[in-house]
């Protein structure tokens, strides 16, 4: 891409030149047009956010990569969605959350997912084992292969990340 236009006239040439490919291409990989609409938005939204645009060598490569970025945030927020809802199924009816609840909820998962955003994923499995699972930490290192030492280290660096995101 050209390095002498704006970040806003960059944006749209990128916008222009690959927004229908992009949606063409996540809709293949999602299978619903409106999920394939808000991901090539979002992938757009990345991109600007980047501040990099007059960086990007090969548009699609780059834009491809943060789309299945976020594809997999996708995918991983609706498998934790779907295993609360089945949590959810299995309680008594008189003990079942309201629908305020279950959006509070739905926000809650959402805004950690955000958190953890930009993690390894073994960081942030131990820290939803940890925080949500409510597992000590041995049975975490046991769990996921790696020493006592390494489970500490990466629920210390998920705890830092997540106090950085929420310091912005």
């Amino acid at each position: 891409m050209s390095t002498h236009l704006d970040p806003k006239a960059l944006l749209a040439s990128l916008y222009h030149d690959n927004h229908v490919w992009l949606r063409g291409w996540l809709g293949r990989q999602v299978r619903c047009p409106q999920d394939a609409a808000d991901l090539t938005q979002d992938t757009f939204l990345r991109a600007f956010d980047a501040q990099q645009l007059d960086r990007i060598q090969e548009p699609r490569a780059y834009l491809s990569t943060v789309a299945r970025r976020l594809l997999c945030s996708l995918w991983r927020r609706r498998k934790l969605e779907q295993s609360y809802l089945e949590q959810l199924a299995e309680l008594p009816e008189d003990h079942a959350p309201s629908a305020e609840d279950i959006a509070l909820v739905r926000e809650a998962i959402e805004a950690i997912d955000r958190a953890l955003e930009g993690l390894p994923q073994r960081v942030k499995r131990a820290f939803l084992l940890s925080r949500l699972e409510g597992m000590p930490h041995l049975a975490i290192a046991e769990l996921l292969g790696v020493s006592l030492a390494t489970v500490e280290r990466d629920l210390r660096r998920a705890f830092v990340h997540c106090l950085s995101q929420t310091a912005d």
